[in-house]
C-alpha cells in the first residue's frame, strides 16, 4: 500500500487517509481486508477498498445504531445483529442490562478475528460476554430459515456491493419480518443519502410494504463523507418512533449507560430529516 489509502466507494469522488503503517492485509474467502494505522483517525479497517470503521469516530455510528432502537423499544431481551464483525455494535448492544441474548451473524470469521486482534477497543471484550452468540454464516440465509424471533434486529452491513448487496434486498427484508417479534424494531445502516439517494429510495420501496412504519433517522459520522449517514427504521408499532423526550430521558438514565455521542435529545431529533431526503420519500 502507498502512503495514502484512497477510498473508492464513489466513481467520481474519493477521500484519502494518510497511512502510518499497514497492520494486516489479506484476501479472505469473501473480500479484501486491510487494517492500517492512520495519521488522524487511529486504526482503520477497509473492505474491498471501502472504509468500514475507524477508531476515532466509530462511537457515533455504533451508539446510534444500537441505542436508538433499543431505547425506543424499552424492553428488548433478544437482539439479532447481522454483520458487524468489528464488534462495536455488539459492544453497545450488550451495554443494555435488559438484553439477555445477542446473536450476531457474520459471514466472515476472518473479519472478527482480525478486529479482535487489531481493533480490540471496538469489541472491548464483547465477544467474551456469555450473552453473545456468534454465528458464522450468511445473514439472508439466517433470517429466512432460523426458528427464533427477536425484539430488535440490527443490520450493520457493508454498502450494497459485494457480500453486503443481498442485505438490501426484498428477500432479506422479508426474512427480517418473519424473525421480528410483534412490536419489534428493525434498524440498519443505509448510506450517506446525499451521495447515495438511491439507497434511501430502494430501501423505502422494499420495506414499506412489509411494515406499518418505515422511516429513517440520521447521524453525522465524519468518516462517512458527503453528508449525514441515514439509518433505516421499520416497525409495526407506530408509537416507538414518536416517543416523547421525557420518556427517552428516563429510559436512558435508568440504563446507566454513558455515551460519547448519543443523547435522548439527539435521539428525538434524529428522525427530523432534511428536505432533500423527504423529497426522495415523497417522490417514492
Amino acid at each position: 500500500m502507498s502512503e495514502w489509502f484512497d477510498e473508492t466507494l464513489h466513481s467520481g469522488y474519493h477521500q484519502g487517509f494518510r497511512v502510518k503503517k499497514v497492520l494486516f492485509e489479506s484476501k479472505t474467502e469473501h473480500q479484501h481486508l486491510v487494517i492500517f494505522d492512520s495519521v488522524d483517525f487511529g486504526r482503520v479497517m477497509a473492505l474491498d477498498g471501502v472504509i468500514q470503521t475507524t477508531e476515532r469516530d466509530e462511537f457515533v455510528y455504533h451508539e446510534m445504531l444500537a441505542h436508538v432502537p433499543l431505547l425506543a423499544h424499552g424492553k428488548a431481551k433478544d437482539v439479532l445483529i447481522i454483520g458487524g464483525g468489528d464488534g462495536g455494535l455488539l459492544r453497545e448492544v450488550l451495554r443494555h442490562a435488559r438484553v439477555e441474548r445477542a446473536v450476531q451473524v457474520e459471514i466472515d470469521q476472518a473479519v472478527i478475528d482480525m478486529c479482535v486482534e487489531y481493533l480490540p477497543r471496538h469489541s472491548s471484550g464483547a465477544y467474551d460476554d456469555p450473552r453473545a452468540e456468534i454465528v458464522i454464516g450468511d445473514g439472508i440465509d439466517y433470517v429466512q430459515n432460523c426458528g427464533r424471533q427477536f425484539d430488535v434486529i440490527l443490520s450493520d452491513s457493508t454498502d450494497p456491493i459485494g457480500p453486503g448487496e443481498v442485505l438490501f434486498t426484498s428477500p432479506f427484508y422479508e426474512g427480517i419480518k418473519r424473525c421480528l417479534k410483534p412490536g419489534g424494531v428493525f434498524a440498519a445502516q443505509n448510506g450517506v443519502a446525499f451521495m447515495q439517494p438511491e439507497e434511501v429510495r430502494t430501501t423505502h420501496q422494499r420495506l414499506s410494504p412489509l411494515f406499518a412504519d418505515c422511516h429513517f433517522y440520521a447521524a453525522a459520522v465524519p468518516t462517512y463523507v458527503g453528508g449525514i449517514m441515514t439509518f433505516a427504521w421499520a416497525s409495526d408499532d407506530l408509537n416507538l418512533r414518536k416517543l416523547d423526550l421525557e420518556t427517552l430521558q428516563q429510559r436512558f438514565s435508568e440504563s446507566g449507560i454513558t455515551s460519547r455521542y448519543y443523547t435522548p435529545a439527539l435521539h428525538h431529533g434524529s428522525f427530523a430529516l432534511p428536505q432533500y431526503i423527504l423529497d426522495i420519500l415523497k417522490d417514492d
